[in-house]
């Protein structure tokens, strides 16, 4: 982003400042944190000062059974109408989510739990708050960063836990082949795909890992 950083900004000072935030808000135990970092007043040409970089620390307390697998799973599509570019800044989760936006009103307008995003070659990047796994004769498979998903928290969680996992290209015909599907984001951990269109799945291999990655670190 080409930020001129202050020699004040670092972890530690944004860590004692959103403690002290979710201190004062009562949810230390549990709690959504929200980082905003912008650059300086938003002109486009900036002097120097305006190169330091802003932002804003939001805390909301969660409730805490967030992190319970789903009893009843997720019924998704795919969102029709709009594509996402596969650049540099793909992988990053910023401001920019107008596709993601709209897919999230698609999925509301037809009923559906969630949506996934396209990318412009017809692959699956991700979906609209979450990063999509599918599980194929015990392998589990998630999309590449080459594929234009946001390089979330609990995909990187998953992926380096040890469990045989293959970040690939996912196709449309992929999800109908697939044995399971599941989704995660940091706040809700692991949510398991019961329908894909006509296509149902179970969640047994799906239970194993919400124990092993989730549920174990509670």
């Amino acid at each position: 982003m080409k930020f001129k950083i202050p020699q004040l900004f670092t972890i530690e000072k944004l860590r004692e400042e959103i403690l002290t935030l979710a201190r004062k808000n009562k949810c230390v135990q549990l709690a959504r944190i929200r980082l905003s970092v912008f650059r300086g007043h938003g002109s486009l040409y900036e002097n120097d000062k305006d190169k330091e970089p802003q932002y804003i620390i939001e805390c909301w307390l969660l409730n805490e059974l967030v992190n319970n697998l789903n009893e009843n799973g997720f019924i998704i599509d795919i969102y029709p109408i709009a594509k996402k570019s596969t650049d540099i800044f793909s992988n990053l989760k910023t401001a920019n989510f107008l596709p993601y936006a709209m897919a999230a009103l698609y999925a509301k307008e037809n009923k559906l739990n969630e949506c996934l995003v396209l990318n412009t070659a017809g692959n699956i990047a991700d979906a609209t708050i979450s990063n999509l796994f599918i599980i194929k004769d015990q392998m589990i498979l998630t999309s590449a960063l080459s594929q234009g998903c946001v390089n979330g928290v609990m995909r990187r969680n998953i992926i380096e836990s040890g469990l045989p996992i293959k970040e690939t290209i996912i196709t449309e015909e992929d999800l109908l082949l697939a044995d399971e599907v599941f989704l995660t984001n940091a706040i809700s951990g692991i949510r398991w795909v019961k329908q894909f269109r006509d296509k149902t799945y179970n969640n047994d291999e799906t239970v194993k890992i919400y124990d092993r990655i989730i549920k174990n670190s509670q």
